[in-house]
């Protein structure tokens, strides 16, 4: 996980040097990126360090201090229409990318033990946990944080040994809701999805709605097969590599176009690797806080991941989120090497629970 992680990281500073490089920048970006790296590997390394299961009486502060931070951010002037940074002098604070990893932490200590999830009645408050910050988050406004929240909380209920039927319920009831929220969305995020269902074909002029998908597409089909790095730049015209946010929400766009698609299937399958040891840390921990903590977070990094690259091709609404360890971001940085480190540290300490058997059957018991 540690030299994925690190491959990744890599990944992203040639994505911003890239970006950086077409938009006539001077380097200031990557140069920030790799101070963030380094301190972001330095907290996965000291996170790692302790006992992971020291965090779990501190689970719901850490919910608790969160959920204030994303209350906080109101206080401090939006940046492009959206609450979502706390900046103090010069460094800014994005509490919904920690919110997160604070959210798993305490959804994995309330589902340890118990057992009354595995009933439709026993859901609704797991589901309360997760609509708290998903509410906060979504007056920012932020509709790609806010969408990862509900996939991992049904990754994690999985895990814990709730039934399939109430969760599709529990689904049923959501999909029902959906008009209801069409009408508590704005111009703008109805305009999203709408530009999504009405994609441009080739040679049609797109208007504002559809301009960010169309240039994300046209930046990476310029790639081809093995990028600009192989094959060189393709068209002379600077204009059509420009791209808005290409270092933060669509550097996958922009590692498409310099590493082409053999490049982007190299990062997917970094990323593959990454969830999938993510989830043999899991499959190997016998104690139960920790291996819930280990689904949500490898199912975090997972939702995260094909929420952004779906996005960027035209199959899900361009929605404001960032892509793990490789988008431009001081908070996404350190939030997702918090998260690895907390694998590392549940992967050192598979460990055994000597009392409750949370994850046998009470039939199984009997």
């Amino acid at each position: 996980m540690l030299l994925i992680a690190l491959a990744l990281i890599g990944l992203g500073l040639l994505g911003i040097a890239r970006s950086e490089t077409l938009a006539g920048g001077g380097g200031r970006f990557v140069a920030r990126q790799a101070i963030w790296a380094g301190v972001g590997l330095m907290l996965m390394l000291a996170v790692s360090v302790p006992n992971y299961r020291l965090l779990c009486p501190w689970s719901y502060v850490a919910l608790a201090v969160s959920l204030v931070l994303l209350v906080v951010v109101y206080w401090f002037p939006a940046v492009n229409g959206a609450h979502r940074w706390i900046r103090l002098g010069g460094i800014g604070l994005q509490p919904s990318e920690f919110a997160k990893v604070a959210f798993v932490l305490a959804l994995a200590r309330y589902l340890r033990y118990r057992e009354n999830f595995r009933r439709l009645r026993g859901l609704l408050l797991p589901l309360g946990i997760a609509f708290l910050p998903i509410t906060l988050i979504l007056r920012e406004p932020d509709l790609g944080t806010a969408m990862v929240f509900l996939p991992v909380l049904f990754l994690m209920l999985v895990a814990a040994g709730a039934r399939w039927r109430d969760l599709a319920t529990v689904a049923l009831v959501g999909l029902l809701a959906l008009p209801v929220l069409w009408t508590q969305m704005s111009r703008e995020q109805k305009s999203r999805v709408t530009s999504l269902l009405d994609q441009t074909v080739p040679g049609q002029t797109p208007d504002d709605d559809q301009y960010h998908l169309h240039r994300a597409k046209r930046m990476t089909a310029l790639g081809g097969v093995w990028g600009s790095a192989v094959s060189g730049q393709r068209v002379e015209d600077s204009g059509a590599y420009r791209l808005p946010h290409a270092h933060t929400d669509f550097i996958f766009c922009v590692l498409g176009e310099r590493f082409g698609l053999a490049g982007l299937g190299v990062v997917l399958a970094l990323y593959a690797a990454l969830v999938w040891r993510g989830l043999a840390v899991a499959h190997a921990t016998r104690e139960p806080f920790g291996r819930l903590l280990a689904v949500g977070l490898a199912g975090m990094l997972a939702v995260q991941v094909l929420i952004n690259t779906a996005m960027t091709v035209g199959l899900l609404p361009i929605t404001g989120l960032s892509l793990p360890l490789v988008s431009y971001g001081g908070s996404n940085m350190a939030a997702h090497c918090l998260a690895i480190g907390l694998l590392l540290g549940i992967a050192l300490r598979p460990g055994y629970e000597m009392t409750n058997e949370p994850f046998r059957h009470t039939a199984d018991r009997v």
